[in-house]
Formats: structure tokens, C-alpha cells, sequence
């Protein structure tokens, strides 16, 4: 499994399974006015994907949030945020929490490998354990422990003060890089003993930490088994990822006895005081209540939680789908009304599978999709809603369109722009972060995100370096207009603007867009990537990484 295979499963464990769902609750258009341009097409989930949960002493729920670079405290009945801990006090990418005797709260940063600890007189400690760490927990005699997944594999033992360790537990080696298998979502049975669910194997396992070995299968034949929770009454839970199931096990037999369906996707559970059982999905956002006759009631809705890329093509009914690259998902909503149409998820488990899409691209009636995460550009056909086309090997791919019959990909390590062929044939270099990308007949332009300049880079078939717009701010998304000018969203502005093509003068749109999302340290300056497209019709659509937003404005000229 090779350095960039594990990246794209960084997240992506976070969530699996390919549906084709409406969403209607999550992402119904509303009329709110925007500027009186236009308004928000499209508001998302109000969380930025929900991981790791865990109740405290007063049966609040609080929410690691990988994408959101938060921990979000939430009423469990009413879904009412109550706050929200984020960079300001250190948290960075949470994947899962726990609280430790003393109150304490404690997280896993997986893009960072850092855990940290937020003590409750609000002091802020940090300690580097390794790339991936994810799931954490204190046995009942209060010793600390961390597993990682996806970017490394083992468990280790933490000092609960972050300052001694960590000690290895189970720990990977060049002839054995993956012991467990990407241990997840962990907690302790009555019985003094780890219990843990293994990602790639699919099995429940018990663990003893001082043997430092395996020393019991629960349960086998699972659908990547995301986390594992006791209740009260010694009884253990486990959540399937792929199979969207909530079941209990036996200890003794293994036997599962199914409690809730239809929650493909799950990351994690947790139980309150009162045995009450919550589930969280990490691409959505939701949050659901599972009640004692397996029904379930959806606390916080679920959406869009990171609105990136955005294409608009013609319905085969009339009007206009737009599609939304949504990190882990692909979605796509009608135009005028912004309901919800067809949702397609990465499953990594399926080989040829659609890429987790960071930014999308009408190609005639099929879409060119772009991963960072994944390092692959994919054509995809959204009617027969097969890949139909792969290509890898990029530095960092950040965007992707077509153009003159090739796929034009932006590389962010080479800071080139250069055609999807075997020898990846540069058409630019030299530039700082190449992310927008923008074509019309015979031209072609690029933004660069680092210098605030958007280039043309192609001038009627000819290779051209024309500054063509100066001054931008972190410009990403580029879509020309119906007028042949220029529409790029600067992300660290929160505007929409115009570069008049003929005078090179940049003039404001709109402003006061809630957009331009800052990455994980590490991570490509664009992170989300903030896209526009206009629609035949002549509307103008925009995604909002920070609201969880599309956008549409009324044709502008």
C-alpha cells in the first residue's frame, strides 16, 4: 500500500459506501437574499462532518470534526449547538475524544498526529505520537490510550499529562507494517480487556495491553467496522461503515443482534447516561438518535459539509443540475430550486470506484472530477454514473478541466499545469499554487493562488504567460462568463469578481461570501477549494466551504 493510497484514506475511512440517495432534508433551496444578486441555492449541513462523539458529565454531546478543525458541543435533544472549540484553543482536525478523570477533554489530530489536551482550567498541552493517530480512550484505572489508522498502524499507551511517552503497545515494522489492521472507534470491557474494531480485516477483536498481543476474536464477517461501545449494562455496540448497521454482540458467540438499519456511512457512537444511543456520519454531518425500536431520530440533518468544486450542466428535462464536489461526495441539485438529485459516495472498497471529488468540470455530458486526497483524476458519467476514465501520478493534483481534447490538471508540487498523459507534458511552470482553471474555444487561464495573479496561459491554441488579472486575493474557482470575461472567487476575500479581459481591470461582484476555509497545517493551501461555473441560463453558482453553501446570483451583464 503505497504513501499516496493511505492518503486518500486519511478521511476516507471516515466514510465509505456508495449510495444513491435524495436528500431532501438536507439541502432544501432557500429564499434567503443575498446582496440582491441572488441568494444561498443550497444550505448544508451545520456541522463540517461529524467523527468521534462522546457524551459528558452533563449528557452534552460533543463532536470531533476532521474537516471542521472543531469539537462542536451539542444539546442531544434539541440538536442546538452550544459551542464550538476550534484553532483558537488548539484544537486542529479532531478525529475522535474522550475526557479523562479529571475532566479533562483530549483529542486525536489524524492529519497532524498530534493528541491534544484542553485540562479544565483551560490549560493547552500537545504531544506528537504519529501521523494518523485516531481513536482514543482511558481504561477504568485511567491510563490513556491511542490507535492509529490509515497513515500508520499500532496502539500505544500515552502519559494522561502528554509529557512522558508514548509506549508502544502494538507497534508496525518494516516486515510487518500493518499488525492490527487500522484499529478504530475503541472502549474497554468489563473485563479489564481492549475491545476494538479492525478496519481491514473486519473483525471486533479483544486486546490485552500488558500481553501487548490479540487475544480473542469477538466477532468476524463485518462491513468495515467503524467503532465499538459498551453500555452501562456491559453490553457491546458496534457501528458498520459500509453495511450502515448498528448491532450488538454477543461476547461469548459472536451473534449479532441488529438494532438499526440504513446509516451507511457511520463513523462512530456513544451513549449517554441514561443508555441512550447516538450515531454520528462524517460525511454528512448528521447526528441521529438510535431509539430502543431501531428507529431513529435525526438530531442535527445532515447536508453538504465542505462545498468545493462546482460544474452546471443542462437537465435532460429542462433547466439545469448543478453538480457539487462535497469531499466524500458527489451531489448535484436543481438549479432553480435547489432540491436535491442524485448522491454518489466514494467507496474505497470498490476498485474503479468514483474519487473522493474535490473540484468537477462539465466534459460534454460527462464530468472530469480532480482529488488531491486521492492523487487521480477521474471521467465520470453521470448518467450511467460509471468511471469511464483514471488518471494518476500527479504532484498533487488541485484542479482539472478539459481542454482542446486533453485533461489539463493544476499541480500544486511541481507549480505547473501540465496534460493527464503518460509523461504528464507541462503547458505551464513556475507558477506558486496553480488552482483555478478556466478554458473558452481556444484559451486558457490559471489562478495562482499564492501570488494573487491569474494567467493566460494558452492564447488561441499558442502558449502565452499573459497576466491577464493582479492583486487577487488567494484567487481559486475561475468560470468565464457569458460576456467572455472572467469570474474568479477570491478566497481570502470572500468575493466574487470580474477581470475585464481586454483592460485587465478586477472589479467587485459580490462580497461578504462566507468561503475560503484555511487547510490543516501540511496540507495544500486551497484545501476545500471554492468553486464558480455559470449555467447556460446565464446564473452564476458559488460554493461556501465556511456557511456550507451554494450559492446562485442572477446573471450579472
Amino acid at each position: 500500500m503505497n504513501k499516496r493510497t493511505i492518503l486518500i484514506m486519511v478521511l476516507m475511512a471516515l466514510v465509505t459506501g456508495f449510495l444513491l440517495v435524495s436528500e431532501t432534508l438536507s439541502a432544501k433551496a432557500t429564499e434567503k437574499p443575498f446582496n440582491g444578486l441572488g441568494k444561498v441555492l443550497v444550505q448544508g449541513a451545520p456541522i463540517h462532518g461529524a467523527n468521534g462523539i462522546m457524551f459528558d458529565n452533563n449528557d452534552m454531546l460533543y463532536i470531533a470534526s476532521v474537516m471542521g478543525r472543531e469539537i462542536v458541543v451539542m444539546d442531544p435533544k434539541s440538536g442546538r449547538i452550544l459551542d464550538k472549540l476550534g484553532t483558537d484553543l488548539g484544537v486542529e482536525g479532531p478525529d475522535d475524544l474522550t475526557f479523562g478523570p479529571d475532566g479533562s477533554l483530549y483529542w486525536t489530530s489524524i492529519m497532524t498526529g498530534e493528541v491534544g489536551r484542553l485540562a479544565p482550567g483551560g490549560v493547552l498541552s500537545k504531544q506528537f505520537v504519529a501521523p494518523g493517530v485516531n481513536p482514543i480512550t482511558f481504561s477504568d484505572d485511567g491510563r490513556l490510550f491511542v490507535a492509529l489508522d490509515f497513515l500508520g498502524d499500532g496502539l500505544y499507551e500515552l502519559d494522561p499529562n502528554l509529557t512522558a511517552g508514548p509506549w508502544p503497545i502494538i507497534e508496525a515494522t518494516p516486515s510487518d507494517p500493518y499488525p492490527l489492521g487500522f484499529l478504530n472507534g475503541m472502549d474497554w470491557g468489563p473485563d479489564g480487556l481492549l475491545y476494538g474494531p479492525l478496519w481491514i480485516p473486519n473483525l471486533v477483536v479483544r486486546i490485552d495491553v500488558d500481553l501487548k498481543m490479540i487475544v480473542g476474536v469477538v466477532a468476524g464477517g463485518l462491513s468495515n467496522p467503524a467503532a465499538v461501545k459498551f453500555d452501562s449494562q456491559g453490553n457491546l455496540h458496534v457501528a458498520e461503515q459500509m453495511s450502515g448497521e448498528v448491532s450488538r454482540l454477543d461476547l461469548i458467540t459472536g451473534d449479532k443482534m441488529l438494532i438499526a438499519t440504513g446509516l451507511q456511512g457511520l463513523d462512530n457512537l456513544a451513549f449517554d447516561s441514561r443508555d441512550r444511543l447516538f450515531v454520528s456520519h462524517a460525511g454528512d454531518g448528521s447526528i441521529h438518535q438510535v431509539l430502543p425500536s431501531g428507529q431513529v431520530r435525526t438530531v442535527s440533518k445532515g447536508g453538504m459539509i465542505a462545498p468545493g468544486g462546482v460544474a452546471v450542466m443542462p437537465h435532460p428535462h429542462g433547466g439545469e443540475c448543478v453538480f457539487v464536489a462535497d469531499v466524500w461526495t458527489l451531489r448535484a441539485f436543481n438549479g432553480r430550486t435547489g432540491r436535491p438529485g442524485l448522491v454518489e459516495r466514494h467507496d474505497l472498497t470498490v476498485p474503479g470506484d468514483i474519487t473522493s471529488p474535490l473540484t468537477v468540470s462539465p466534459f460534454g455530458n460527462n464530468l472530469v472530477l480532480s482529488s488531491w486526497f486521492g492523487d487521480v483524476v477521474q471521467i465520470w458519467d453521470p448518467e450511467a454514473q460509471i468511471v469511464l476514465d483514471e488518471y494518476s501520478g500527479f504532484a498533487v493534483p488541485l484542479n482539472a478541466i478539459p481542454f482542446q481534447g486533453d485533461i489539463i490538471v493544476a499541480e500544486l508540487l511541481t507549480g505547473s499545469v501540465v496534460k493527464a498523459d503518460i509523461g504528464h507534458t507541462p503547458i505551464a511552470t513556475g507558477l506558486f499554487v496553480p488552482a483555478g482553471l478556466a478554458a473558452a474555444g481556444d484559451d486558457l487561464w490559471v489562478s495562482d493562488w499564492a501570488s494573487g495573479i491569474v494567467w493566460q496561459i494558452m492564447d488561441d491554441g499558442v502558449p502565452s504567460m499573459i497576466p491577464v488579472g493582479m492583486n487577487l486575493s488567494n484567487p481559486e474557482g475561475l468560470a468565464v462568463d457569458m460576456d467572455g470575461s472572467l469570474l474568479v472567487v477570491e478566497a481570502g476575500a470572500g468575493r466574487l469578481s470580474r477581470i475585464d479581459l481586454l483592460t485587465g481591470i478586477v472589479s467587485k461582484v459580490v462580497d461578504g461570501l462566507e468561503l475560503g476555509t484555511e487547510a490543516i497545517p501540511g496540507n495544500p493551501p486551497t484545501w476545500i477549494f471554492n468553486g464558480v461555473a455559470v449555467g447556460p441560463s446565464g446564473y452564476v453558482y458559488v460554493t461556501g466551504d465556511i456557511a456550507n453553501v451554494l450559492y446562485r446570483f442572477k446573471p450579472t451583464r
